[in-house]
């Protein structure tokens, strides 16, 4: 039987990272169900990094992870994972409060932020959007090259990657986890850390330890073909609202999202035909272009823990347990700075200097005990 010192459930980018940031100060293994690992969440994102996406919560962990991002160290390629991109929040005309809620959220941030006319930004923009809040610092992510850098480097210094090896029992034994894999294998490991994401909840419940009430949401995006096509210019467009959002995608495409958050069980998730009707009517009322064809729709999880916030940290009933789960939308452009403070709690190191100044106790899974 093999033995490790940390067993990572999910191989996504959550898990990846972390096994990443560990490097040689532990032995760790991956235990990934299916025969890709990213294939949920990491594998279905909108690839952008959005400092003020998530709230005031996620922002400093946002903005930590964005000098690595800008700028990775050699072993993770040395190449921008980012490409300039701008974001735009919009509202109809006279409905100024969800950009002044927005400016005010982070008004103590160094967050860049400008009210502007959308027309600025959207050519073909319907009369009546007319109120507009700019972020200059938003930019796309190369979400696939990012998550096979994590793998990269977290194998390279020596982590294992088990795939097609679902956990299906976790027993905890005298000072360590014996783990058993759908695959027949069983594997030891003295910590037993919960980066399954949507199947986060269901893994402590394997455990024996008391769920934090992670919940599952299904968002659906489209592809479309558009006419014109959409210019390579236009930044993400978000409705103050929180009624869609739509980005431009090479050779003129556009991938939009009705901002769906459907609750559902942990599992692989489908577009509902309803949800891309709602997406396309809803662009319709933003914009006058003709949407020629849809070519790809798809739907992935985002999963929430009750405040929203995501939970890092020993679990209070268990203390060989750990939580690295509850990352929602913003699990990729704060993958970075999540991972060093995940190494750091797990190994009882510092925490390093891009997060020092970050109060991880507000993600600890302590907030959630009675």
């Amino acid at each position: 039987m093999s033995r490790f010192d940390i067993a990572i459930v999910g191989a996504g980018m959550a898990g990846a990272s972390l096994a990443a940031a560990i490097g040689k100060r532990a032995r760790v293994v991956m235990i990934e169900g299916e025969a890709h690992p990213g294939y949920h969440a990491t594998g279905r994102s909108a690839a952008f990094w959005s400092e003020i996406y998530g709230g005031p919560g996620v922002q400093p962990l946002t903005t930590a992870s964005g000098p690595f991002l800008r700028d990775p160290a050699a072993e993770y390629g040395g190449e921008s994972f980012l490409v300039p991109r701008g974001e735009l929040w919009i509202a109809r005309r006279g409905d100024c409060a969800p950009l002044d809620t927005l400016g005010r959220a982070f008004a103590d941030s160094d967050v860049a932020m400008e009210r502007c006319d959308p027309a600025r930004f959207v050519p073909g923009i319907s009369d009546g959007w007319d109120e507009g809040l700019y972020v200059p610092s938003c930019t796309d992510i190369d979400v696939a090259r990012l998550h096979q850098a994590f793998l990269k480097v977290a194998r390279r210094t020596g982590a294992q990657l088990r795939c097609d090896s679902a956990l299906v029992a976790a027993n905890r034994e005298i000072g360590c986890w014996r783990l058993i894999l759908a695959d027949g294998e069983a594997v030891e490991a003295d910590m037993l850390v919960d980066a399954a994401g949507a199947w986060a909840d269901p893994v402590a419940r394997m455990a024996g330890v008391a769920p934090v009430g992670v919940q599952p949401y299904r968002r659906t995006v489209i592809q479309l073909r558009v006419d014109p096509p959409a210019p390579d210019t236009l930044p993400l467009v978000q409705d103050a609202r929180g009624q869609f959002y739509f980005k431009p995608e090479p050779g003129g495409r556009l991938w939009l999202s009705p901002h769906d958050e459907t609750p559902m069980d942990a599992g692989d998730a489908a577009p509902d035909e309803i949800d891309v009707a709602l997406a396309i009517d809803r662009l319709n009322q933003v914009v006058d272009w003709r949407v020629e064809a849809v070519e790809r729709k798809w739907a992935g999880l985002r999963s929430f823990a009750p405040d929203r916030l995501p939970v890092y940290g020993f679990a209070p009933d268990c203390d060989n347990f750990f939580w690295f789960a509850g990352q929602g939308g913003f699990g990729i452009q704060t993958a970075s700075a999540a991972a060093w403070i995940g190494a750091a709690l797990l190994l009882n190191a510092p925490l390093p200097d891009p997060v020092s100044a970050i109060d991880v106790a507000r993600y600890s899974p302590a907030r959630f005990r009675d």
